[in-house]
């Protein structure tokens, strides 16, 4: 969104009275006009790459992993304690449904 807001802008000073009348202006603007259409193509590029190539927030994650290593550890973490968390809850869930004696009271609040 920002690339697209400066082209816009620039292509908003070319077409300002000013270019007309100062060639220096003009040149410099015709610059950087340019250097924000190719910023922008190429932010353009860059995303399509990540979301079309593989379709998935996920695979944006995996591309960054390489990137930022702990990232990939904190993913790996993470997944690993909702299987936990998971596998807790089941227990919890199969104490609930059971009679309600000493031993499942117990551990049903450990």
């Amino acid at each position: 969104a920002m690339s697209k807001s400066a082209v816009k802008i620039s292509s908003d000073l070319l077409s300002n009275p000013l270019c007309e009348q100062e060639p220096s202006f003009l040149e410099m603007v015709t610059a950087f006009d340019t250097a924000m259409k190719r910023m922008d193509s190429f932010n353009q590029e860059k995303v399509d790459g990540v979301w079309l190539g593989n379709g998935s927030a996920g695979s944006v994650v995996e591309s960054f992993s390489s990137v930022f290593p702990s990232l990939n550890v904190a993913v790996k973490r993470r997944e690993q304690t909702l299987q936990d968390y998971k596998r807790l809850q089941s227990k919890v869930e199969k104490y609930e449904e059971k009679e309600r004696t000493g031993p499942v009271l117990a551990k049903l609040h450990q």
